[in-house]
């Protein structure tokens, strides 16, 4: 376990995604085709494309990002707290945004990201989505060149796998095997769609998302066998 790496030098974080388009006939006929071929193999023949384009939010060529929620702790003295803050909004400004905190606050060798499944998910997808934008990816999601170990990136799915690379465990059961308390969430990732386009209610996909941070680091702190956070040590942060 990377119990050697000082809590504050680690950026938790979590991002909820759906489809670039809030419907499949909003697409012109060329990503319509491109997505068809796309999804082909997870579909299979049964189900049309533009049944299946709910689901297209899991990838970046054709889904986008609402928000990315960041947790990281802080000390005076003995004291220690979690602060949480999330970009939202318009896709290019939150990917903005969350760039100049990397490039201005986590910019250093000895900062690290963390994540549930970021290795395959979150992390690959902000970079996609920051170069489709046109903007330039922070140091810390620039992995060109830099060998396994210097990858400035921690998983904590991969942290349980113990080298078994079959395994895939859900940030909800590794919180429930571990004696983590469950958040109240009152949807979950299948319905984030739903609540952005239909319901409109950004503010319910932003609180999910800063719970899956909380429970992100509640455990990575469980791997470090070190005592959990309470509800007076986590402090959420408007992001103005």
């Amino acid at each position: 376990m990377p119990d050697k790496i000082h809590l504050e030098n680690i950026l938790f974080l979590d991002i909820e995604t759906v489809p670039e388009k809030s419907a499949f006939d909003q697409l012109d006929d060329t990503t319509k085709e491109l997505w068809a071929h796309k999804s082909q193999y997870q579909r299979k023949d049964a189900i049309s494309a533009e049944e299946f384009y709910e689901r297209a939010g899991i990838w970046a060529e054709f889904g986008k990002i609402v928000c990315i929620s960041v947790g990281y702790f802080t000390f005076q003295k003995e004291v220690r707290s979690f602060r949480i803050t999330t970009f939202h909004g318009e896709e290019i400004k939150l990917l903005q945004d969350f760039k100049n905190l990397l490039d201005e606050h986590f910019n250093h060798a000895k900062h690290v990201l963390c994540a549930h499944n970021g290795k395959e998910f979150d992390f690959p997808y902000i970079a996609r989505r920051m170069i489709i934008h046109g903007i330039s990816l922070p140091q810390k999601l620039d992995l060109f060149g830099k060998k396994p170990w210097e990858v400035p990136h921690i998983d904590t799915m991969e942290l349980w796998k113990f080298g078994d690379y079959k395994h895939y465990t859900s940030l909800k059961l590794m919180a429930h095997v571990l004696g983590i308390p469950s958040p109240k969430e009152d949807i979950d990732g299948s319905m984030v769609r739903v609540v952005y386009y239909e319901q409109n209610n950004l503010n319910r996909i932003v609180n999910y998302c800063e719970l899956d941070v909380l429970t992100t680091a509640q455990v990575y702190l469980r791997l470090r066998n070190q005592p959990l956070l309470t509800d007076i040590e986590v402090k959420k942060v408007a992001n103005e």
